[in-house]
């Protein structure tokens, strides 16, 4: 889940490993909590590994929590998982989501069960939604998103005929409806629609955001608060959007555990009852856990692209393989309908192959292999040579029950993830742990950050710092220090992916360079890592486990190493700040919305000179988190704070980066940045529906040289374009044209003169 930034800790100087640790000694979690511990792997996304779709916990779990919380109304979600799995792996993620938000907004009991009952069941309509619409794998057209509108008027038909409750009824109704009304079909708007709905039309919007595509990658949790906060007032109320990002600032694992806690252990039977009978038969398992284990992890551990698809033409697995060669999630297609186009399959002619000469239907059809040199469309979009070799599944009966398609990258450019997996033959290794030191990992982060900047393939950074080590020396010695340090190490290898780099990078503190890889899902990592290694037992501890607190970020347009490294470390310190054992992501990643052009502008064309740069920067979010962005920027960038004066900000920035100082007698160039800020308030309507609308920050930006001498050189107008990019990125911001700053408002005065006392007092 999301984690805003926090001010308490933004400006905290920075320590030292030693520093960090705290004096608490190592605490043990009870037997209820160790158990949630091992219950709730939080909401992971639908995986790849070669099933239909990973549970949201785990298989058995999922039946056990829907069949408490549902009774025999179970059967209809059960019904949905066998439709489409996706779907109802959806609706739990809401479920469990919307129960944490009720409980930290204190709803009352009985209707935080009617919430929690109507988010499971929201989306059974999708059992009558045709599977060419819902395994397509691609963006739905007019026609087919007016099928899927219907499939929920169909949930609110399928409920009628069981439920007796009709505020459930009523939730489930107006899901969909806008909060302005402005969207057909639906009768109210505002504060008449349910508390419930508004609610659930956030978190499945963030949900699905932060969900892959196969049309698009999950979107940094971040940018989903932004979206979010870009359609507050018209799509959603915005005061709960406002709440719902200050959710997102609280411990999440101990919400959820909560959640979880209330499901298995405190509802009343009797008001389960009261909606459906209970009856609770658990699903056996279809293959044996070793087998699936080390099928998973013989698919996951090879190079080339390895697709499942079954008789029907619907893809059932898509390795890791498959996702750096396409750049296509699995989590996205698996389940989706196989068509060669989804790849922009090429013949040896260079024609694009038909639905007929696909070597996936070949091979099902006619029972052969067939070996043939294709061309696909790569992640960059380019087109990329293949080596492809399709093998047909025969069954005991001599049916034919799928398809294996197997890709192997013919092209003879090296690949980004290639370079990057031979430098970890070359590394200098760590003595105590065998991995990366850190002099090889400053090296190897420059390189992706070059690399991100010439192909635009994302890169993430995670940072991790055992909790209360100190302690663990003090009480146990440094030879079960060594061992706890032994054993992250080896478990960060243990997830480490082709072309990824785990270095220990001080004392007890671990880095995690991961390539091709967003916010999202580093996130999603780094939090399988946290879970992963509370349940490992230190024999040197007395059996006893030690947890990490995680800072995760991915690589923006205008970072350098140091602004990126700065942002994960920050991140780390704010995790420790809310409590440790957590995982706390900052930056809004590498999206196109932050360049003028796809690929970046001051690569892709000529920038006109400029002596200064004046710029208007929009950005959606309220003014306070505005600040609390410009924080972050000033923190990781190492700005200078020169003046503040009512709404006007001036920071001096250094420009360090290496790329720009190539000789001794170089000089870095000294930035001004000044920033004038307002606050837009949106027009009321007659009708009074926009009263709540958030209102919009607008930043004036002006950047020029301190010192005269540096308006003269060529490069000056393209760092400071790069200066500006970064201060974008921070902010989410969009550009407007330039007009003269109006009048300061007074709200914004309010906010930054605390933000000046603050920098005085460090």
């Amino acid at each position: 889940m999301a984690n805003l930034p926090d001010s308490e800790n933004q400006h905290s100087p920075p320590q030292t490993p030693a520093e960090r640790s705290s004096a608490a000694p190592v605490e043990s979690s009870d037997h209820w909590m160790s158990k949630i511990g091992s219950l709730l792997e939080e909401l992971e996304d639908i995986s790849s590994s070669g099933r239909p779709a990973r549970p949201v916990i785990s298989r058995g779990r999922d039946n056990e929590l829907i069949q408490v919380r549902l009774g025999t109304a179970a059967s209809l979600f059960t019904a949905l998982q066998c439709k489409n799995a996706a779907s109802a792996g959806h609706c739990l993620r809401v479920a469990l989501t919307c129960s944490a938000w009720a409980e930290q907004m204190d709803l009352e009991e009985s209707y935080r069960d009617i919430i929690e009952v109507a988010a499971l069941l929201h989306d059974v309509g999708m059992i009558g939604a045709p599977d060419n619409i819902l395994k397509k794998p691609g963006v739905l057209d007019s026609d087919e998103a007016s099928v899927m509108a219907r499939s929920r008027e169909m949930s609110l038909e399928i409920l009628r005929q069981s439920c007796s409750s009709q505020e459930i009824l009523d939730i489930v109704e107006h899901v969909s409806t806008w909060y302005n009304g402005n969207r057909d079909g639906f009768r109210v708007c505002g504060g008449k629609i349910p508390l419930g709905a508004r609610m659930m039309a956030i978190v499945e919007a963030f949900d699905a955001m932060t969900t892959d595509q196969v049309y698009r990658p999950a979107l940094s949790q971040e940018r989903a608060i932004a979206e979010l906060f870009n359609c507050a007032g018209t799509q959603f109320d915005s005061e709960l959007v406002k709440r719902f990002a200050e959710f997102q600032q609280c411990d999440q694992s101990q919400l959820h555990a909560l959640v979880a806690g209330r499901w298995l252990k405190s509802l009343d039977p009797e008001m389960v009852n009261s909606y459906w009978q209970l009856n609770c038969v658990p699903s056996p398992s279809r293959l044996p856990a070793s087998e699936s284990a080390f099928e998973d992890k013989l698919l996951e551990s090879m190079y080339d692209a390895v697709v499942f698809i079954d008789s029907a033409g619907n893809v059932t697995l898509w390795n890791h393989g498959a996702e750096r060669l396409t750049g296509i999630a699995g989590s996205s297609i698996v389940q989706s309908r196989w068509q060669p186009r989804v790849l922009k399959m090429r013949d040896e002619k260079g024609e694009f192959l038909t639905e007929a000469d696909c070597p996936i239907t070949v091979a099902i059809r006619s029972g052969t292999q067939s070996l043939r040199r294709l061309t696909i469309r790569g992640r960059s979009g380019k087109p990329v040579a293949v080596d492809t070799h399709a093998i047909p599944v025969i069954g005991n009966n001599n049916t034919t029950q799928g398809a294996i398609l197997i890709m192997h990258d013919a092209s003879s450019e090296t690949s980004l993830e290639e370079r990057c997996q031979s430098l970890h033959k070359k590394a200098t290794k760590d003595p105590l742990t065998k991995v990366a030191n850190r002099a090889e990992f400053d090296r190897v982060h420059e390189m992706f950050v070059s690399a991100n900047q010439q192909q635009k393939v994302p890169c993430s950074l995670m940072i991790l710092d055992l909790d209360h080590f100190k302690q663990v020396n003090d009480n146990f010695g440094h030879q079960a220090g060594d061992d706890a340090i032994i054993s992250v190490a080896a478990l960060l290898k243990n997830f480490c992916r082709p072309g990824d780099l785990v270095a220990r990078y001080g004392g007890e503190e671990f880095v995690m360079l991961c390539a091709d890889c967003d916010n999202a899902a580093a996130a999603r990592r780094a939090d399988q890592i946290r879970k992963k290694l509370a349940e490992i037992p230190q024999p040197r501890m007395g059996n006893k486990c030690v947890t990490a607190s995680f800072g995760v970020t991915e690589i923006q347009p205008g970072d350098t190493p140091e602004t990126m490294l700065r942002r994960a470390d920050r991140a780390l310190l704010m995790a420790k700040g809310k409590g440790r054992n957590t995982v706390v992501q900052l930056g809004v990643g590498s999206g196109d919305e932050h360049s003028e052009e796809k690929g970046g502008f001051w690569f892709r064309k000529p920038v006109r000179p400029e002596r200064e740069i004046e710029r208007v920067l929009v950005t959606s979010v309220p003014v306070k988190l505005a600040i609390e962005k410009l924080r972050g920027f000033v923190a990781d960038h190492q700005a200078k704070i020169i003046k503040i004066d009512t709404n006007h900000v001036r920071l001096q920035l250094n420009d360090r980066n290496s790329r720009h100082l190539r000789r001794l007698s170089d000089r870095a160039t000294v930035f001004l940045v000044d920033l004038r800020c307002e606050e837009e308030r949106p027009e009321i309507d007659k009708q009074g529906t926009n009263q709540h609308a958030v209102v919009r920050t607008r930043i004036f930006v002006t950047i020029s040289p301190k010192r005269n001498r540096d308006r003269r050189q060529t490069d000056f107008s393209r760092r400071a374009q790069e200066l500006l990019t970064s201060f974008r990125s921070y902010l989410m911001a969009t550009e407007e044209e330039y007009q003269p700053p109006r009048k300061a408002l007074r709200r914004v005065r309010q906010i930054l003169t605390p933000w000046l006392t603050k920098e005085q007092d460090k």
